[in-house]
């Protein structure tokens, strides 16, 4: 296939439609369990490495967004923690199941708190090792990953499982294996769609649970842009209610 915008455009399109026809039962029930986490004064704390980054960034403190979205990052292990800096620039950070444990002890979380969980293979110790803590301390657990792709490796975490495998809560980003779509020859595929599905989630995730909100009587914390005129008085206003329980 020879490889242009249109050509990528019309392949992350097809996937897509895929998300859409194959995730749309499971995006409705997500939003109205995360809904209920909402009204019971919870927090949702989201977590990816790497690109999965994204998917967090796309939910936590983003105009037109819901406040009580905590992103945990491994940067922070840095300038909260007592991680070296020097660390971060290591690949396999993601692989180390320590992180995870360190990650736990810097963030306030309470019994009524759920978890998101991102990763486009769902077979890393890091990620792994967080949802293994997740399920022990019995929280929600969500879980965005690539079924193709998770189905097609194998574990790196000692207990042989996969992410998808922790929790029957599973969204699907419809990504093939290796995670890019359009093939150039030598066994060699370019242009990756993950941040683009997984972005599609996160917004349709946002709008179900606004709507769920909004069907029970409540009143949802959304964020203005700061760079409208008054949104910083209003910001402020919906995010006290979560003071010392997320990090923005």
């Amino acid at each position: 296939m020879k490889l242009s915008g249109e050509v990528f455009f019309r392949e992350s399109e097809e996937r897509i439609e895929k998300l859409v026809a194959s995730q749309w039962d499971a995006i409705i029930k997500t939003g109205k369990e995360l809904a209920q986490v909402i009204e019971e004064d919870g927090v949702i704390h989201i977590f990816g490495t790497g690109h999965s980054e994204c998917f967090a960034m796309e939910l936590v403190f983003r105009a037109g967004g819901l406040v009580p979205m905590h992103r945990m990052s491994i940067q922070d292990l840095a300038l909260r923690g007592k991680l070296d800096p020097e660390k971060l620039k290591d690949p396999m950070i993601e692989r180390t199941p320590e992180i995870a444990h360190q990650l736990w002890d810097l963030y306030r979380v309470e019994p009524k708190d759920a978890f998101i969980l991102v990763s486009n293979s769902g077979i890393n110790p890091t990620i792994m090792e967080l949802a293994t803590i997740i399920k022990e301390k019995g929280h929600r657990l969500i879980v965005v990953t690539s079924m193709e792709h998770s189905q097609a490796q194998e574990s790196r975490h000692e207990s042989g499982k996969k992410l998808y495998e922790m929790t029957p809560w599973v969204i699907d980003n419809c990504g093939p294996e290796g995670d890019a779509l359009i093939e150039v020859g030598d066994g060699m595929k370019v242009c990756s769609i993950s941040s683009i599905t997984g972005a599609y989630i996160a917004q349709m995730l946002t709008a179900e649970i606004f709507q769920n909100l909004k069907q029970t009587g409540g009143t949802p914390p959304i964020l203005i842009s700061a760079n409208v005129n008054g949104a910083d008085e209003h910001n402020d206003k919906v995010c006290a209610r979560y003071d010392g329980r997320w990090n923005a």
